[in-house]
């Protein structure tokens, strides 16, 4: 049971501040304390009712009482009050609530609220001892928060009559009804949906919420505010009037806090707080000046902006999708298995919590969300692309804690500031923030490019009030079968990306409902304290706030690292599930397909390099066997099994599965770094020096350091590979031929199993380095000075697309530009090539010595059909001499 109020009357100290109507309740001055509490009373039978009780009050009652049982706190509100004339204050109208007000005091032997007061003159003139601050105007079977509060009109007369009659002494008993407290998670699911919560609601719903959970209805008496005080204050009569209401509206602010929890709608709560901020006013200042037009008009654009951002948090929409979203989940996954939770929640007390989880999938929020939920955790309020605020699912969305963003806010000031500020003040506010680093959902598995907007709007609003610490939460969340596969599927092969639409989800639903997903995995990384990061990066910030227009110097690098820090941790949270595992194997080889014991074989060379050279304590690997973990790919429609007198063999079940497999070998392929390098160099050589091997591993590690997000420095990497290297001398899959200058590796000759192991090993890293040689032979065939970064990118997707037409198809990402123009910008960061005056791209001969050492891991033939393809820039003809 929660706290009883104070016994003492409600204070009213002078407040010099301007009053308005819609004034936060925070602002308001102090209202009823809380007191220890008292055993209700719990009235479970229909109660006698006095004759001078109006007729059709009886006979309401005889509907409504055999539906609502009443919990009455205290145990004795009668010891709240004296002798002098009682009217009682509801939060808002309504006519079930008057009923239940009657049915409380006849219960506890009060004066009942449907009779006139016993004084002359009846002051309310309406010939009842009650009021209320609001009037219920909603009507909606899920509200629309935002609805507005006036100040009662029967106060104001109370008052005035106070103020013609000295005589005059009424006391004001605040009544708090709540039907249908937050519910446990035994409640069904419409009790949940009509549940008490912030939000003024209608008639009908009013109607749902008694029939399903008024037998838990709780009335709550607080202690008496005298009216004669306030009016012995003699402050203006419309003073008087908006200064007791907002004292009322705090005291059930707090009541309702303490009985449902925190008001977590931010469109009530904030939209107000993001347009009065400082650089909001000065953007709508300055949009009607480049306008033309009047403040208020620029003003309605940016309420309409706010609007539009918004979350609206309702905890029984929340708790009914929990409902609906348990049955989905178990009909469509195997299982969501959730690690490392434990240590987030030791970490995240006193923390402003922003998850920042990898996005494969539209199922990512809604999975994240829903398992903080079920742990007890509050759901995070979710950056989300504009592109979902479809009908109704918008609507969902945005009451389970979703606020909208426009894909671009370029050329839109206005719109820019209003959503920064609604940022600042989540992140103020001590709201938990979910949004996604990459922008949007990988289509090849790997980890997009960080983008650093929004992660810079956190960092600022930090400055701006640092107050609260903030905590990054990086999540990995790991699918074995991806719902939108198919789309990705076309998206890849050339297909323009389909709009999100309602009926297309609607279409989908029963197809999704009858698929098997296999297992999904939820880890946890280890979280990023913003403050660590600021003493690294910002060591000249002296913890004092930031104007809103400063930018330091030091800023734009502490995002970024940031960034980086974040998919790096991400990628150190990764689960191996089983159809991780097979893709490793089955896209090494040129048919997609493997003899049953060479498949077992490899798994568990993959299982053995993940146990011996652990990548990090967060990532997890599937416990089965190789023999459960085909067997599984078989259930989930992966492979097929083709039987042979010889042995079984197993292949991908279609080329389409092929390319999906792809994105599951890259969901985990940053793990194999130092293995996969190795193999690389026996692809076409027999024998290596262990300290060459090394050394060029060293060398080429910023760029997969960069394009793979791994957490080591060179120095680090090149022991990752000493300890790989004796691993692989174990397994019989390298051997150490002498010990001069650290030793001569080399493979077995001919086409052993072990050679076989070691070049499937090596595949999944070979297309990046045959990547890296198509984008320095373009640059070397061109010629220094020739070619901008934008021009060598093209050239290069171009290269890729003709080399994957004209030989073994590839994987999707091999010609993506994304990974072409990161590696650009590693070469410019390590002034390998740098931009002359006309911003094109000049070189020396250290790049010449980079081709060279490409013969180590490139065979021959391939870096040989790679210069042929590589395309010259169109040159602009010469402009002829002119005739003389």
């Amino acid at each position: 049971m929660t706290a009883m109020p104070d016994q003492n009357p409600l204070p009213f100290p002078e407040d010099p501040r301007p009053e308005r109507e819609d004034a936060p309740p925070a602002e308001a001055p102090d209202a009823v304390a809380p007191a220890p509490a008292q055993l209700p009373v719990t009235v479970s039978a229909p109660i006698g009712r006095s004759g001078k009780t109006p007729l059709w009050a009886r006979l309401l009652h005889k509907v409504v009482d055999p539906w609502v049982e009443l919990d009455i706190e205290p145990e004795a509100p009668s010891t709240l009050l004296d002798s002098r004339p009682v009217c009682y204050v509801l939060e808002d109208y309504g006519l079930s609530n008057a009923l239940i007000l009657d049915r409380a005091c006849q219960a506890a032997g009060l004066p009942s609220p449907l009779l006139p007061l016993p004084v002359p003159g009846d002051p309310l003139r309406r010939k009842r001892a009650y009021l209320a601050l609001s009037r219920r105007i909603a009507s909606s079977l899920i509200p629309e928060a935002g609805s507005t509060k006036t100040h009662s009109d029967s106060l104001a007369r109370l008052l005035q009559a106070h103020r013609t009659n000295p005589a005059l002494d009424v006391q004001l008993v605040p009544v708090s009804i709540f039907v249908g407290r937050a519910p446990d998670k035994q409640s069904g699911w419409f009790a949940v949906l009509f549940s008490e919560n912030w939000a003024l609601v209608g008639r009908f719903r009013r109607l749902l919420a008694i029939l399903l959970n008024g037998r838990s209805t709780i009335v709550r008496f607080s202690a008496p505010v005298s009216v004669r005080d306030a009016v012995a204050e003699q402050l203006p009569p419309e003073r008087t009037v908006r200064k007791l209401s907002r004292v009322l509206r705090k005291h059930f602010h707090r009541i309702r806090e303490s009985v449902i929890g925190p008001d977590l709608s931010t469109r009530r709560l904030l939209v107000d707080q993001v347009l009065a901020a400082e650089p909001v006013k000065e953007a709508i200042a300055d949009q009607a000046r480049r306008d033309n037009s009047k403040p208020e008009e620029a003003w309605k654009k940016a309420h309409a902006y706010a609007w539009e951002i918004a979350a609206d948090y309702s905890n029984p929409v929340v708790r009914s999708a929990s409902f609906l979203l348990s049955h989905v989940w178990n009909r469509i996954y195997a299982g969501v298995l959730v690690h490392h939770l434990d240590k987030f929640k030791d970490a995240a007390p006193g923390h402003e919590i922003v998850y920042v989880p990898s996005h494969r999938s539209h199922m990512d929020y809604l999975l994240l969300s829903y398992l903080l939920y079920e742990r007890g955790i509050v759901p995070p309020h979710i950056f989300a692309g504009i592109n979902l605020n479809l009908p109704v699912v918008g609507t969902l969305l945005r009451k389970g804690g979703a606020f909208f963003a426009r894909r671009s806010f370029r050329g839109n000031p206005l719109y820019s500031a209003v959503f920064s500020e609604y940022m600042a003040q989540l992140v103020a506010g001590g709201y938990s923030i979910e949004y996604f680093v990459e922008g949007g959902r990988s289509r090849t598995g790997r980890l997009l490019p960080p983008k650093g907007g929004v992660i810079s709007m956190t960092v600022r609003a930090y400055l701006r009030q640092p107050r609260k610490p903030v905590l990054f939460q990086p999540v990995y969340i790991g699918y074995e079968k991806l719902m939108e596969g198919k789309s990705y599927l076309d998206e890849l092969s050339g297909r323009p990306k389909q709009k999100e639409s309602i009926w297309g989800l609607l279409w989908s639903i029963p197809k999704v409902l009858r698929s098997n997903f296999g297992q999904v995995v939820v880890n946890f990384g280890e979280p990023i304290e913003l403050t660590d990061m600021l003493a690294r990066h910002a060591p000249e910030w002296d913890g004092k706030p930031l104007p809103e227009d400063d930018k330091p110097r030091w800023l734009s690098d502490t995002v970024d690292a940031l960034a980086t820090t974040i998919n790096t941790r991400v990628n150190a949270a990764a689960d191996v599930n089983p159809i991780n595992l097979l893709a490793l194997a089955l896209l090494s080889t040129p048919k997609h397909a493997m003899a049953e014991a060479d498949l077992i074989a490899q798994i568990e060379l993959s299982k053995t390099l993940l146990a011996r050279l652990p990548y990090s304590d967060r990532v997890t690997v599937t416990p089965h066997s190789p023999e459960r973990i085909i067997a599984h790919g078989l259930d989930i429609n992966v492979l097929r099994r083709i039987s042979h007198p010889l042995g079984d063999v197993l292949d991908v079940v279609d080329e389409d599965t092929a390319v999906l497999l792809s994105y599951y070998r890259n969901n985990v392929l940053h793990l194999f770094t130092a293995a996969s390098w190795i193999a690389c160099c026996f692809q076409n050589n027999r024998r290596m020096a262990r300290s060459r091997l090394i050394a060029l591993g060293q060398q080429l590690y910023p760029f997969l350091q960069a394009e793979l997000f791994l957490p080591w420095t060179a120095e680090e990497f090149a022991s990752r590979i000493e300890h790989t290297i004796d691993v692989f001398i174990e397994a019989h899959l390298l051997e150490q031929i002498n010990d001069d200058d650290g030793g001569v590796l080399q493979r077995n000759a001919g086409q052993t199993d072990e050679v076989f192991r070691l070049r499937a090993i090596g595949h999944s890293l070979q297309q990046a380095f045959e990547r890296y040689y198509i984008a320095i032979s373009v640059l070397v065939k061109n010629g220094p000075g020739t070619l901008g970064a934008a021009e060598l990118e093209s050239l290069c997707q171009q290269a890729a697309q003709r080399l994957s037409l004209l030989y073994a198809p590839a994987a999707p990402e091999f010609f993506d530009r994304t990974l072409f123009r990161g590696f650009i910008q590693k070469l410019r960061e390590l002034k390998l090539v740098w931009p002359d005056e006309h911003s094109k791209l000049l070189f020396d001969a250290r790049l010449d010595a980079w081709a060279r050492d490409a013969k180590v891991i490139l065979g021959r033939e391939l870096r040989h059909t790679i210069e042929r393809v590589s395309p010259e820039a169109a040159r602009p003809e010469p402009t002829p001499a002119p005739s003389e």
